[in-house]
């Protein structure tokens, strides 16, 4: 992609997060995607409470994201390829929403499946260390008093399991879970195949609350979004 076409792309994501394009639902977003998307599973339901601490002590629970978008994911920081590859995906997403209007509205959550070896310190680096702003992406462990199995429990509420085997390392599955501003857990993106512009358009989406049908949508419009990417 050249520098050009980048900043068009970048002033076009930006000019429809500014601007609410009322003539689209999510629901009509979510029919376009189609087969364009084959990795994302779209869903409509609350997502799973919890109470966990960031690395500086402080307790938060989906409550404290109210008003944002949430894109949520679980890694463990010991793990060898997948982990690292999932967050510095997440991280190219979240390098292109904060160029737009949407990054005070977006928050980006990883959560431990590791809280036993995950110490506050490694968390605070893993972060930085994989390329995500902490300006709107935190880092989430047990509380004081929580067993470890908390974040692994709190993995199999959002559908996915990790399994801590002998020698320490997990097996799991790669998901990233998208929850809108109301506390609705609104679609998944399964793998690391997905293409972060259309994680980006869907996150616009439910941004500018297009939870409401409005009528027919107008065809091609994610065709003409990422087009400008291409």
């Amino acid at each position: 992609m050249t520098q050009v076409n980048r900043r068009a792309a970048l002033a076009g994501i930006a000019a429809l997060a500014a601007t609410p394009l009322r003539a689209h639902s999510v629901a009509d977003l979510e029919q376009e995607f189609g087969g364009k998307e084959p990795y994302f599973q779209a869903l409509d339901k609350a997502a799973p409470d919890f109470t966990l601490s960031d690395p500086f002590g402080r307790l938060l629970r989906p409550a404290d994201f109210a008003g944002k978008v949430v894109i949520l994911h679980f890694v463990y920081t010991r793990c060898p390829d997948i982990c690292p590859l999932h967050t510095e995906k997440l991280a190219d997403v979240q390098a292109r929403i904060n160029q737009t209007p949407m990054k005070d509205r977006v928050q980006f959550v990883t959560i431990t499946s590791d809280p036993e070896n995950d110490t506050p310190e490694v968390l605070r680096d893993y972060g930085v260390t994989h390329g995500m702003d902490p300006a709107n992406w935190t880092f989430l462990t047990i509380a004081p008093g929580q067993p470890p199995e908390t974040t692994r429990d709190l993995a199999r509420a959002f559908g996915h399991k990790f399994t801590v085997e002998e020698d320490g390392t997990q097996t799991h599955g790669i998901i990233t879970h998208i929850v809108g501003k109301t506390g609705r857990w609104r679609g998944n993106f399964h793998g690391l195949e997905f293409d972060p512009l259309n994680m980006v358009l869907f996150v616009n989406a439910l941004v500018n609350d297009y939870d409401t049908p409005h009528g027919a949508a107008t065809r091609g419009l994610w065709d003409r979004l990422t087009g400008m990417f291409r």
